[in-house]
């Protein structure tokens, strides 16, 4: 498998990508990538590296979900952060999501861990990092993506569209730096993995981001 198929895709020859593609850290990021689909089991598939941006394109984002990385388990990531496929098993992090949800808000639309329906809505599924070797979670850190989403998220910064940003974990909050617009909200919040030992719960992000989707006029989340 090719790491040009990262850019077959119509939808990123728009020129944000474009340029993205052409600059050298990301040249760096492709060679690494190659050797490592090609010689150990790495996730999401190599054609859903970027399926965040395709059911989500940037003109389309309302809420932008920030977590760490994919799930590094076979059959999970699917290129969307904290989704998984279909037919996986919901993992803990998304469990303590569902949990908040129903605290939050009162109600829970989806038992299924697939979160494809909250995309298409506008909401951003993004990683800091978009790819992992199998149980190894942040094994592609520092290889390039954190500058990829550092621009993905400047990018976003720029828009006159409000845009809710719901940072969760460490490693999200760390990129508020890049949200300097004051025409966004930005959310910060635990992770929600069991690891945070439940700080997660309470956070009532997902009412603040309906909340202020309603107050700018826009369609709220149906979560």
């Amino acid at each position: 498998m090719q790491t040009n198929q990262l850019e077959h895709n119509e939808f990123f020859k728009n020129e944000f990508f474009k340029n993205e593609f052409k600059k050298e850290y990301f040249t760096k990021l492709k060679l690494f990538l190659h050797e490592e689909y090609q010689t150990k089991n790495i996730y999401p598939n190599l054609a859903d590296i970027f399926n965040a941006f395709l059911l989500t394109p940037l003109t389309s984002v309302k809420v932008v979900l920030l977590g760490q990385d994919p799930y590094a388990t076979p059959n999970t990531a699917h290129g969307l952060a904290f989704s998984v496929n279909e037919n996986s098993k919901i993992p803990p992090s998304l469990k303590n999501i569902y949990k908040e949800i129903i605290a939050d808000t009162g109600s829970l639309i989806s038992d299924k861990g697939d979160l494809t329906s909250w995309a298409k809505q506008g909401v951003l599924l993004l990683n800091t990092i978009l790819t992992v070797e199998e149980n190894k979670p942040r094994s592609h850190a520092k290889k390039g993506w954190e500058t990829f989403t550092d621009n993905v998220l400047t990018e976003l910064n720029k828009t006159d569209t409000p845009i809710c940003f719901i940072l969760l974990g460490n490693d999200a909050i760390k990129k508020s730096k890049f949200l300097s617009s004051s025409k966004h909200l930005i959310l910060t919040a635990a992770h929600p993995s069991p690891l945070a030992r439940g700080k997660f719960f309470g956070s009532k992000v997902f009412s603040k981001a309906n909340s202020y989707l309603k107050i700018n006029g826009l369609a709220e989340i149906i979560w």
